[in-house]
């Protein structure tokens, strides 16, 4: 019997959705019927398992679930000793430590025999002793901004992404304890089939990952700029040069980072470069 990869991912929410999207670029297709908390992919050894969050650890350090995409926070929150394969760039967010916006916050020290709300209790405790500062920690799940506007607590601690959530309820951010994304993490000790199902999949997340920070270009370059034009491209290897039809002229493609982009941009237009066209890449091979 072939042997199948169980995945087990978020049920519900944004991770929810960012996974299954990675997993489908990743051609990794499966009918995901309403409802359905397993289902299995038709063309790929896998298993999707949809799950609670702040269940999945278990499940995985259980060997119940192969791998799972989750939140860093949550990894370190549970304490589980689970390997994290690769972190993926989404669902980036912070643990942090609020107040109410009136607060004169002058620092941790603030925070001294005060009374602070959160579902993340190991890893806000964590934090504290390392600052050596006792506080009493009141455990809420979800809505925990509410803390301090109900005189619950003095602050909170809380995921932070865009810091609208807080602003809405009146507080405002006093300290980072950890950042956070989306990772990749495994049971330890998968076996040979198992792992090599794994490795598969990697190799096609890692030509997701690769494509996303690369662009192609294609550009006109005058023949006798040809040599700058190729110099200033920091991208794969060695450009594709094509001649045009226009005598002394040539259509060179290549790929550069998205982080090298506009510095690129901006040279190949001061070395003679015309119609620069940029198109996204949707895989990458190397």
């Amino acid at each position: 019997m072939e042997e199948i990869l169980k995945i087990a991912v978020q049920k519900k929410g944004r991770l929810n959705d960012e996974s299954i999207e990675l997993l489908k670029k990743c051609g990794v297709k499966f009918n995901n019927g309403k409802d359905q908390l397993k289902v299995t992919s038709h063309n790929f050894p896998a298993e999707l398992l949809f799950l609670r969050n702040s269940d999945i650890p278990n499940y995985v350090k259980d060997g119940v679930a192969d791998i799972a995409i989750l939140g860093e926070n949550t990894v370190i929150e549970k304490g589980q000793k689970l390997d994290i394969i690769e972190r993926l760039g989404f669902s980036k967010c912070k643990l942090s430590l609020a107040v109410p916006k009136d607060t004169e916050y002058f620092g941790i020290e603030f925070f001294e025999g005060k009374k602070i709300a959160t579902s993340y209790p190991v890893t806000l405790q964590q934090y504290l002793d390392k600052h050596n500062i006792n506080s009493e920690i009141h455990v809420i799940s979800g809505s925990v901004e509410i803390a301090p506007n109900i005189g619950l607590a003095d602050g909170i601690c809380d995921l932070v992404s865009s810091g609208s959530t807080l602003f809405k309820n009146g507080l405002k951010e006093c300290e980072e304890i950890i950042q956070s994304e989306a990772c990749l993490v495994a049971t330890p000790g998968l076996s040979g089939e198992k792992k090599a199902i794994l490795d598969k999949l990697m190799f096609r997340i890692n030509a997701v990952h690769t494509a996303k920070r690369s662009k192609y270009v294609l550009l006109n370059a005058p023949n006798d700029k040809l040599d700058a034009i190729i110099k200033s491209l920091p991208g794969m290897k060695s450009p594709t040069v094509l001649p045009l039809a226009k005598e002394g002229w040539s259509s060179v493609h290549s790929v550069i980072k998205e982080g090298d982009f506009w510095n690129a941009i901006d040279n190949l237009k001061e070395n003679g470069a015309e119609g620069i066209l940029i198109v996204p890449i949707e895989k990458m091979v190397l």
